[in-house]
């Protein structure tokens, strides 16, 4: 992994060498296709730099993150611009990780990212589905044009999927277009989060998840620090429950985009980011073996 690797990371606590490690952070700094405000290629960075003022120990989980053997392994080189070429090094590098079987915890980056990384998923897991979280649909076919696009991203999951394998929560912002595709190809839930999801446990229970988390499916309230801010979402407290929730699930992927720090002078987001992480890591990984 090295070869494509920019810069070593500093998420707290991830200092377990990468062969001995039971999860890697990786981080995917790609910006190209936003379509408001740019700066997620910074989001990573920002989620490591603030995570020092949180601390390893989580009082929801009693469970501590120094009982866990975690790496990060810094941000994915990417030719910046080159949006097909990115989408390829992303798809390379996420089925080294699941080849190399870690637990991967991506930092976008733009939400377009989660699509190469999904792919390898599929491919090891053919009853794959995927848990949406996220302030917008993202079913679009294009935007403006291109179909290669933060906007088309759950579109082109749901269709490597196929019908009704992506569950959508929060969602508060889109096209008719493609709510109208949701009811035939998609489980979309309008605005809420925690109940909608609590619901949908059982039929979940047994098949492999890829979770998905679009940070602006919080209020901006509590999370103004991205590109496509969007009034009436949850708030912190419930998408850190909502983490929590998926924990008796086969979790086998996790990605976390669309900080974008620019936009947030005080790094609430990126802070709320960093607990998610370190949520996702206790929720969804194993303690070390002694």
């Amino acid at each position: 992994m090295e070869e494509i690797i920019d810069k070593p990371g500093i998420f707290m606590g991830a200092d377990t060498p990468y062969e001995a490690s039971d999860a890697v952070i990786l981080g995917i700094p790609m910006d190209y296709t936003v379509s408001f405000r740019p700066g997620t290629r910074l989001g990573a960075l920002s989620i490591r730099n603030v995570s020092v003022g949180i601390e390893e120990y989580s009082v929801y989980l009693d469970r501590d993150l120094g009982d866990y053997a975690y790496c990060d392994l810094g941000d994915l080189a990417l030719p910046f611009g080159n949006v097909v070429k990115s989408l390829d090094l992303i798809e390379m590098a996420s089925r080294q990780i699941l080849e190399d079987g870690k637990f991967p915890i991506f930092l976008g980056g733009e939400h377009l990212v989660t699509y190469p990384l999904i792919k390898p998923f599929v491919e090891k897991y053919p009853d794959l589905r995927v848990v949406h979280f996220d302030a917008h649909a993202d079913l679009r076919t294009d935007y403006y044009g291109e179909n290669n696009s933060h906007a088309t991203v759950m579109r082109k999951v749901a269709e490597m999927l196929g019908p009704k394998r992506v569950y959508q929560f929060g969602i508060r912002s889109g096209i008719r277009e493609e709510f109208l595709y949701a009811r035939e190809n998609t489980y979309l839930i309008l605005e809420e989060v925690l109940e909608p999801l609590k619901a949908v446990l059982e039929e979940l229970k047994g098949k492999p998840v890829y979770v998905t988390l679009d940070i602006d499916v919080v209020d901006p309230a509590f999370a103004p620090g991205t590109g496509t801010q969007e009034a009436g979402g949850c708030t912190s407290r419930e998408i850190i429950k909502a983490i929590h929730v998926l924990q008796d699930l086969n979790v086998v992927g996790f990605d976390l985009v669309e900080v974008s720090p620019a936009t947030d002078s005080s790094e609430r987001t990126a802070l709320l980011a960093a607990k998610l992480v370190r949520e996702a890591i206790l929720s969804f990984v194993g303690p070390k073996k002694e």
